[in-house]
Formats: structure tokens, C-alpha cells, sequence
């Protein structure tokens, strides 16, 4: 029996999960939390969608003796509201970005202290990382750098993710977007609204490459749409995203950088997690579950994203910055 794939969708994006054919039930919930950061969650899958009580089932019964066909499938993943008033909501994975409803920007003296470079002799150059600027719209602009050569398409980038979540409504829906799909797409338009794995996810399917993100935090990679015979490595530092680029020297202009590479070639993966690891020992990264942040709209001062998220319930801002 082949290995069974089942991607996992929760609130931060999806991932691709494989079991082999003594998979249980219980590794399953095992991948769900450790993919989804939910200790407490409903799955639903199918269409028309359903749910899918797996406490029904004993922890090792195997996945073919649950009566649904999980390899292909997708499973929709929410957080299930407990009665607890104290109830404490769990980080996001590594790799994968706070909640959309909020708008973070980083400290403003969040930057490399001396910028790391990994010679790469093998491929004649060096690996270096592209800085992107400060705002919303990095995601945008790390992808633009490094499929379309310049940072200048983030409007087009918006779009194409729009569109894509209009004419798919049932991969697309509410559930999955935290918002109405419309709400969600005149949002996502805005050149202040930030993006993450919803728009990895479509972006890499559009251009029909395989996009990589490593966290710095955890250096853990996240693969969007993998297969595709080319990749680009964006770099994720808790709530900002830059590019990784091979560039003939450290010296030699941006317009001369290769940013997308062979993904069978595993000296891109070796030199690009060397990259970062120099990136984490600098501390080039936000823990967004204990870092001080300030709302720019009354100043007041909270730790971590869930700080920020219960704010903004109570009051209505959105609007936050990670303070100095």
C-alpha cells in the first residue's frame, strides 16, 4: 500500500502530511496539532463538506479502518470553542504567520547586524540575503524579487490572489480565510493588509514553482506547492519575509542575483538553512508569542500576537508595531 498524503488545512495556511500504511488515528491527531498549533479542534472534509469525529475512533485504529478514503484528501481544520473562559489560544507553527486580522510591522531597529554571506564555490557565487522593506507588503515583494525581478508587482501579486479565491469558493471558504471570501479579497488588496501561507499557497501554483520558506526562528522549512522542477527560499522572521539570492559576490549588483533555483540541486538547501542559521545566532527573528508590541493606534503596550489579537477584539485596532 503506498504512503498515504493528506493536506491539512488550518487557520494559518496548508501543509502536506504522509503516513505510511500502519498509520493511526492517533498519528494523524498528532500531525493535525503539530501542523495546525490547535490543541483543541473540529475536522471537516469532502464536498458537499462534513465533519469528521475522530474521537469516535480508537487512538490506534488505522487510517483505512475509519471508513473514509483520506490519501488526496483535504482536511478543514478549526479551533473547537471550549466553555473555558480562560482558554488559551495555541502559537502558530513554525514557518507559518500571526493571525491576517491583525497588522504587525517590525521594531525599527530590526535589521541584520552585519548581513551573512555563504560562499557557495560549487555554484561560483555567493548566498546572501535580500533585505525587503519594512511593510505590508513584504510577502508581496520577496515574491515579485524573486520571480519577476523587481519588487514593483505587489498590486499584481494581490490580485492574482483574489482572483484565485473568487473563482474557487469551496477550496477558498470562510472557514478557511477567518473572513467572507469578498471581505477577504477587498482585503487582501489593500496594500496594508499583509499576506502568508493562503498566498504562498496561490502564488507558488501560479507560477508553477515550489516555494520554500525557512523559519529563523526554528529553521524549520515550510514547502508550498512542491514538485515543480524550480524553487525560490524566502527567509520568514516571525512577522517580516525576505529573499535569499545567489549573487556572483557579495559586492555585485542585486540585477545580477539568481533567486530562483534547481530544486533537485541540495546545495541551494544545505547553503540557504546556512544562511539563516548565521540569521538566528543574530537573533534576526520576532517570537511572536513573547515579544513586545505596541498598538499604533492608542500606544498601549502588549506581549505577544495574542496580547495584540485580544486587544484588537476589544477594541477594534489592527494596527500594531513591534516595540523597540
Amino acid at each position: 500500500m503506498p504512503d498515504i498524503r493528506i493536506r491539512i488545512r488550518g487557520p494559518s495556511g496548508q501543509t502536506t502530511a504522509s503516513f505510511g500504511e500502519s498509520a493511526t488515528v492517533k498519528d494523524l491527531r498528532a500531525q493535525i496539532t503539530e501542523k495546525t498549533g490547535l490543541p483543541a479542534y473540529d475536522v471537516k472534509y469532502g464536498y458537499p463538506v462534513r465533519p469528521l469525529q475522530l474521537e469516535k475512533f480508537g487512538e490506534h485504529q488505522t487510517l483505512d479502518e475509519i471508513g473514509v478514503k483520506l490519501n488526496g484528501e483535504s482536511l478543514i481544520i478549526t479551533a473547537r470553542e471550549t466553555p473555558s473562559a480562560t482558554r488559551q489560544e495555541a502559537p502558530a507553527p513554525a514557518g507559518r504567520p500571526p493571525s491576517p486580522k491583525l497588522s504587525l510591522a517590525r521594531s525599527n531597529k530590526k535589521s541584520p547586524d552585519d548581513p551573512p554571506e555563504v560562499p557557495s564555490p560549487e555554484h561560483n557565487g555567493t548566498f546572501v540575503l535580500r533585505v525587503m522593506p519594512d511593510d505590508n507588503s513584504c510577502l508581496f515583494r520577496a515574491v515579485s524579487t524573486a520571480l519577476l525581478g523587481g519588487e514593483d508587482a505587489m498590486t499584481e501579486l494581490r490580485s492574482i490572489v483574489a482572483e484565485e479565491i473568487q473563482r474557487n469558493p469551496t477550496e477558498y471558504p470562510k472557514v478557511v480565510l477567518e473572513k467572507d471570501p469578498d471581505d477577504y479579497c477587498r482585503w487582501i488588496k489593500n496594500e496594508n493588509s499583509w499576506g502568508g501561507a493562503i498566498e504562498l499557497s496561490i502564488l507558488s501554483k501560479h507560477f508553477g514553482v515550489e516555494i520554500w520558506t525557512i523559519d529563523v526562528q526554528s529553521l524549520a522549512p515550510v514547502r508550498f506547492n512542491e514538485g515543480p522542477s524550480q524553487r525560490c527560499i524566502l527567509v520568514y522572521s516571525g512577522i517580516h519575509y525576505d529573499t535569499i539570492a545567489l549573487t556572483p559576490s557579495a559586492t555585485t549588483s542585486p540585477e545580477f542575483d539568481t533567486k530562483v533555483f534547481d530544486a533537485a540541486d541540495p546545495l541551494v538547501e544545505e547553503r540557504s538553512l546556512a544562511l539563516c542559521r548565521l540569521l538566528q545566532r543574530q537573533h534576526y527573528y520576532t517570537d511572536t508569542a513573547n515579544f513586545r508590541i505596541k498598538c499604533r493606534q492608542c500606544g498601549g503596550i502588549f506581549t505577544g500576537e495574542q496580547g495584540a489579537t485580544q486587544h484588537a477584539e476589544q477594541t477594534g485596532h489592527a494596527d500594531f508595531q513591534e516595540a523597540d
